[in-house]
């Protein structure tokens, strides 16, 4: 999309690149300072940016071609639910946010983006500048205190069904939140709406307890907050990541990224500058977001993406299938709602099928998924589905660039492709060398990147091809094929940068688990865990009804 795929850079140390006005980099004005969002380089590079034009695409086509390849790819399912793939995709957006507009192909570099995203993992997604806020009070109720819910739309024998929509304009299908990438499609779009719902819970809990009303929503906010790093900790990093990297990093604290002066001991003091290795970290500063993270590891989720969901009891393998490109059409950012300006009441997903509610959750036999099943991600690896891989137009803004094949556009991997050449961005043998100088790291053979296992098939490009391939991997594929060859799981430079900028956003959160390693939540089950099956129950009533309201 052109509001994902973005064309500036606003990189500390480095400037504003201004690629269109042809005057390569420039020093930013006291106000672009403040307003630009602060992207990073983890991995350091030689020699200076390039004063502008155009990439060579010729390789990212041939890549891409082979990642989306004509036919039946025979890309396995993983064992993770399929929920986590748009878990994944609405914390991305709770970490980055594009204001800016290039075309695609337009050499840019490191530090320029308009964007109100701060790189912390504190839901400003879903809360924006809070209900006191101008540009934000649009999405509370009139009591500051809830966020606003809207109803679905009739259809056949379902009625309307207040609180499983998210609110939208009156007379339109804009959605009434803060970030309208969170319609884009419909998974994320609910995945926003059941944190909606696990705020509005939090403050009915909190209500029942005697809260006072002056606190009440920085009481409810806090606990959200809390609650959802604590999922991804140790819910969602541990399925995509290996899990021995998450425990290192978050129990002897990181390596490569933004470290203090003693990662070990020292985590929250004043820190200081290892030549150009770290940048210093201060009590209360915020993070950076690293490009290696936003434009290459942490799109790790475009794999895990199905073609086809089983949906609910309507739109399923046995009757209509619940097509990728169904689940775009009806949300507002991606679609139009199918014309309407309120999602169907048959479109309501039915949870048991997205997250094991049943397993996971601890849930009675009422939560369990029916006959047809839980849906799994994909496995992340260098296949993608092939809606990716012909996108509607309208995704990606619409806008069509000059010299690249219109197919090729529509190409989701060609496009990550691009934009990391676009920056820059290291290798991933780059990358591995960088990393290899702080913590353990094994760096992929000449026959991992050609061959992987049961991936992308590279058999197609030229020898020529292949050695710029092996020398110089894309950090993007380099990360998908490590975790090809681990099962499905993110390992080596692919692990090492998701699980340390996570656990950096964590720490430069407001509140956060990781300046307060003694928390836990208070909603924990009998077992002692808390996953985001947990979350959903709760926001839910834990009613096997709210779960499933498409009977």
């Amino acid at each position: 999309m052109n509001r994902h795929q973005r064309t500036e850079y606003y990189l500390t140390d480095e400037g504003i690149y201004q690629p269109d006005a042809g005057a390569g980099r420039r020093r930013p004005s006291t106000w672009e300072e403040l307003r630009h969002f602060r992207f990073s380089r983890l991995v350091p590079q030689d020699g200076a940016p390039p004063a502008g034009g155009t990439v060579d695409t010729s390789l990212a086509g041939r890549i891409a071609a082979a990642m989306v390849p004509a036919g039946e790819t025979g890309q396995p399912d993983s064992e993770i639910p399929a929920g986590y793939t748009y878990l994944g995709q609405f914390v991305d957006h709770d970490l980055t946010m594009d204001r800016t507009d290039r075309l695609l192909g337009e050499q840019v570099t490191v530090e320029q983006l308009m964007q109100g995203r701060s790189p912390a993992l504190d839901l400003d997604s879903l809360y924006g500048f809070g209900p006191g806020h101008p540009d934000s009070v649009r999405c509370y109720e009139p009591d500051g205190m809830r966020l606003r819910t809207g109803p679905t739309a009739g259809v056949g024998d379902l009625r309307d069904f207040d609180g499983f929509d998210l609110a939208r304009m009156q007379g339109s299908d804009e959605a009434l939140i803060p970030d309208p990438r969170n319609d884009e499609n419909l998974a994320v779009a609910q995945i926003h709406l059941a944190f909606i719902r696990f705020h509005n819970r939090i403050v009915d809990d909190l209500v029942r307890r005697g809260t006072s009303s002056a606190l009440l929503f920085d009481k409810a906010r806090e606990k959200v907050v809390l609650h959802y790093q604590w999922v991804l900790r140790h819910d969602y990093l541990p399925r995509i990541v290996d899990p021995a990297i998450v425990d290192e990093v978050f129990t002897r604290g990181r390596q490569i990224f933004e470290v203090p002066v003693d990662p070990y001991h020292d985590a929250y003091g004043n820190g200081g500058a290892n030549g150009n290795r770290y940048a210093t970290v201060v009590p209360g500063r915020l993070p950076t977001m690293p490009i290696e993270f936003s434009i290459a590891a942490f799109r790790l989720g475009h794999s895990m993406v199905r073609d086809t969901y089983e949906w609910n009891s309507v739109f399923n393998s046995a009757g209509i299938p619940a097509t990728l490109e169904l689940l775009f059409t009806f949300s507002g950012t991606g679609g139009d709602l199918n014309g309407d300006n309120r999602l169907p009441s048959n479109w309501i997903p039915d949870w048991r099928r997205l997250f094991d509610l049943a397993g996971d959750g601890e849930a009675g036999p009422a939560f369990a998924p029916p006959a047809s099943g839980l849906n799994r991600a994909k496995r992340i690896d260098t296949l993608l589905g092939h809606f990716l891989g012909e996108l509607p137009p309208g995704t990606f803004g619409g806008r069509l660039t000059d010299g690249i094949p219109p197919g090729l556009q529509r190409n989701l991997a060609f496009r990550n492709l691009v934009r990391a050449d676009m920056v820059r961005l290291a290798s991933g043998q780059q990358a591995a060398q960088f990393i290899q100088q702080f913590t353990k790291l094994s760096p992929l053979s000449t026959r991992d990147i050609l061959t992987g296992e049961g991936g992308a098939d590279l058999g197609g490009l030229s020898d020529g091809e292949k050695s710029r391939i092996v020398d110089h991997t894309p950090l993007w594929f380099y990360v998908l094929r490590e975790a090809e060859l681990n099962n499905g799981v993110l390992t080596g430079v692919g692990g090492r940068i998701v699980a340390e900028v996570m656990h950096r956003a964590m720490e430069g959160s407001r509140h956060s688990i990781v300046r307060r390693p003694d928390w836990k939540p208070d909603l924990l089950s009998p077992s002692g865990r808390f996953t985001m099956a947990h979350l959903l129950l709760h926001a839910f009533d834990n009613d096997p009804v709210e779960v499933n309201r498409v009977q």
